[in-house]
């Protein structure tokens, strides 16, 4: 008989489905959504989010449940300060599975899975000293080349 036995083995062993799991909850957590096959998108749900409802306790215990199922501090820290936080009045259904058709190579049907209150969550910020640097490299460089067809274009016409 097979009750209780509703776990998806995605055709692994069991320390290879757990690792596989768990970083993919992780890149989630980071990217907010990534692109996996349908089989693994629908294996990961109820994963993520049960570590989303720890997330909404918010006490010590269930901070140590989660890193002992993820094994990454900033990834456990992420989902309790803004995922857990961004979706404290929902009750369930953190994710969202969004179909994308079949992989060119082996026509594996594809789909993405994101958090669905991910328009809360503020975006990914790039470190402050990084980003002035980055502004003053981009300004020269656009400059010139806007510049340079107009003068063609004048030169042609006259």
């Amino acid at each position: 008989m097979k009750h209780g036995r509703k776990i998806v083995k995605l055709q692994r062993k069991q320390d290879h489905r757990d690792a596989l799991l768990m970083n993919l909850t992780c890149s989630l957590i980071e990217h907010r959504r990534i692109r996996t096959t349908l089989a693994k998108a629908k294996a990961l749900r109820p994963y993520a989010e049960k570590l989303v409802t720890l997330g909404k306790r918010g006490t010590l215990h269930a901070r140590r449940t989660a890193l002992s199922s993820l094994r990454h501090k900033d990834a456990v820290k992420k989902l309790f300060e803004e995922i857990a936080v961004a979706s404290k009045d929902r009750v369930g259904g953190y994710t969202r599975i969004t179909k994308l058709g079949q992989r060119r190579t082996d026509s594996a049907p594809m789909a993405y899975i994101e958090w669905v209150d991910a328009f809360v969550l503020a975006p990914v910020e790039a470190p402050a000293d990084a980003a002035p640097a980055a502004d003053e490299a981009a300004e020269p460089a656009e400059a010139p080349k806007k510049k340079a067809p107009a003068k063609k274009k004048a030169a042609a016409a006259e």
